[in-house]
């Protein structure tokens, strides 16, 4: 069977590649020839700037929430991948275009991101392993190092002490 230049994924991110800038070319011609050149740019502009603001303040609430739920020994992988899909947003919406206008502000609505999180947790599930370092879970042939210690409080410098602060003479 002969080697191909590309396997699957790479031919999908080809795709991407190819596909949305026509896309956007498309959707360029086609508005701005319904409602001319300077309401397309200005409709870009406006998408960029309130894209901004949404992102900024969904983004703050996220980390709010992450900074409570880690404060609170919870589980931060649902904020964490909600936070990732807010970042996303926020690249499409300042990315220039209608189509990667439409699905940043798809990201922004939390139903969205939660259907999108539900399908990578199932389409991924089987193929993340978890490491956990606990003395039940260790393999049996690790090397282990076991020692005894004791805390060492150190002596309190005075003025003086160390060769940053001794008085030149």
């Amino acid at each position: 069977m002969p080697k191909t230049l590309m396997g699957n994924r790479e031919m999908w991110l080809f795709f991407a590649f190819v596909a949305i800038p026509l896309i956007e070319i498309a959707l360029f011609v086609q508005v701005g020839g319904a409602i001319g050149l300077v309401p397309t740019l200005v409709v870009v502009v406006l998408t960029a700037l309130v894209g901004t603001v949404l992102v900024r303040g969904q983004g703050l609430a996220v980390l709010r929430d992450l900074q409570h739920a880690l404060r609170g020994g919870g589980n931060p992988a649902p904020l964490l991948a909600h936070g990732a899909m807010i970042l996303a947003a926020g690249i499409t919406l300042l990315t220039p275009g209608f189509f990667t206008d439409a699905v940043g502000l798809a990201l922004l609505l939390p139903p969205v991101r939660a259907a999108l999180i539900r399908y990578g947790a199932a389409r991924f599930s089987g193929r993340v392993g978890v490491q956990v370092n606990h003395p039940e879970t260790r393999p049996r042939d690790a090397t282990v190092i076991d020692a005894d210690y004791e805390p060492v409080e150190p002596e309190p410098a005075g003025r003086g002490q160390s060769g940053w602060t001794r008085p030149r003479g």
